[in-house]
């Protein structure tokens, strides 16, 4: 199966992992560019950090082609898994991108996977409608 991971780049290093566990598992993996960026040591966690800071980060994404670049990936794909650990005290952390890489793939009609429950967020009940299938940090459940 092709998988298209989504996450934050706050969890790059975990994407990597992951991604590494669903080759040997025999998938096919990509992931976000920034991501492959930051596993290959051309650009750090922490800059892009400083980007978002000084509100730079957009600039970086449209420099970048990020959105469609990823659309295109997911649209490429049989499935999504969002990887959503906790970030900056919220369980199972969803940002922006990510819900919006989530709804790319329900209209594209893609499995979702989600790594971790929902989270308890405002557009929690546009996660649900969504359907995804939470595999609780169990990759074997990756199935079409």
């Amino acid at each position: 199966m092709k998988i298209t991971i989504c996450s934050s780049l706050a969890f790059s290093k975990e994407a990597g992992e992951v991604a590494e566990r669903l080759k040997k598992a025999g998938h096919e993996v990509l992931l976000p560019a920034t991501t492959e960026k930051i596993l290959v040591g051309l650009l750090r966690v922490s800059e892009v950090e400083k980007e978002k800071e000084l509100g730079l980060s957009a600039d970086r994404a449209i420099k970048n082609n990020a959105i469609i670049n990823h659309y295109n990936k997911i649209k490429a794909s049989d499935a999504i898994l969002s990887l959503n650990y906790e970030k900056n005290g919220v369980k199972n952390y969803i940002g922006g991108s990510v819900f919006m890489e989530i709804a790319f793939a329900f209209v594209l009609g893609k499995k979702i996977f989600l790594l971790n429950d929902i989270p308890d967020v405002s557009y929690k009940d546009e996660i649900i409608a969504m359907q995804p299938i939470i595999i609780n940090n169990d990759l074997t459940k990756i199935v079409l």
